[in-house]
């Protein structure tokens, strides 16, 4: 078999469908929209959850409960897997972990909280703000030290 001989199965290929070319195109005028109105014109529409004026749905129902987000801690969260980038015995805090490019953002919002993704091999003393079970036992198992700030 040659590529110029290649044909792609029947139905695969379907001729495009022009709108709005002419009246003979069985397509043309309105091009489907109808006549006037808002879903009519170019860039017509409402947005999603809009319901004609009408207060929506989700303006209707009632805040129920307490929401905690703006006062909930905010932490730069690091995998224990991270800190492989440390020489054994090291020391590691908020400006080391900067220094290495562990931790990239310009300012460490509420601190920085150690997750117990991935396996420590190095002997460190971690300080941070926050660590999870999970990575305080894998600091731990590998020699080093877990110091909450």
């Amino acid at each position: 078999m040659k590529i110029n001989e290649l044909k792609s199965s029947p139905g695969a290929r379907q001729t495009a469908y022009r709108k709005g070319r002419g009246v003979g195109s069985g397509n043309g005028k309105t091009a489907g929209r109808g006549h006037k109105g808002q879903n009519a014109r170019a860039g017509g529409g409402v947005r999603p959850g809009f319901e004609g004026g009408q207060m929506p749905l989700y303006r209707r129902l009632p805040k129920r409960g307490f929401n905690n987000k703006r006062f909930a801690a905010s932490y730069v969260e690091i995998n224990v897997s991270d800190l492989e980038v440390f020489e054994n015995g090291a020391v590691v805090d908020a400006a080391a972990l900067k220094a290495a490019g562990v931790v990239s953002l310009p300012k460490v919002n509420d601190g920085i909280k150690v997750l117990g993704n991935g396996e420590l091999t190095r002997k460190l003393t971690v300080k941070a703000n926050a660590f999870t079970a999970g990575a305080k036992e894998k600091i731990e198992k590998a020699g080093g030290a877990a110091e909450e700030v």
